[in-house]
This record gives C-alpha cells, structure tokens and sequence, in this order.
C-alpha cells in the first residue's frame, strides 16, 4: 500500500515520455528495480513514491485524473502533491 506522504510526482505517460529526461529517468528505474509495474494493462501513468530513503516507480493503469481524484476523495488536497 502507497501512503499519501510518500508520494512524490504523479505523471502521465503519453504526456512525460516525449521527453528524453523522463525515457531516461524510468530507464534507469528499472535497471535498478525500482519499478513496479500494478497491472499489466495498458499503462497510462507512473507515480514516483520515496519512502525510507528509497524511491520505487509504480507503472498503473490509471490515468492521472483517477488517481488524483481518489487522493481527494482520501482528503488530500490535489495542490498538496
């Protein structure tokens, strides 16, 4: 389970990976097993969680609209991350 504070960034796929930083970035991610992938449908966006000094990549198929919504459902503010 993710936990509210150890949310860093939520990106949109499609939006983020243009970029050669961000190919780069999920790159060096896997490489060193920092990526969990939550369901193996079509991925629509990542969230860069650090917790304890460590950072782990979760690949979902949620789209970052969703996944903010129920962060303000759980009474986190969508400014606050």
């Amino acid at each position: 389970m993710i936990t509210t504070d150890s949310i860093a960034a939520m990106f949109d796929i499609d939006a983020c990976t243009v970029s050669k930083k961000t190919r780069d970035f999920l790159a060096t991610a896997q490489k060193n097993g920092e990526v969990v992938n939550v369901s193996y449908e079509l991925p629509r966006s990542f969230v860069v969680c650090c917790s304890g000094g460590k950072t782990t990549v979760y690949i979902s198929q949620l789209s970052t609209k969703t996944l903010s919504r129920r962060l303000a459902t759980a009474g986190v503010p969508s400014e606050a991350k």
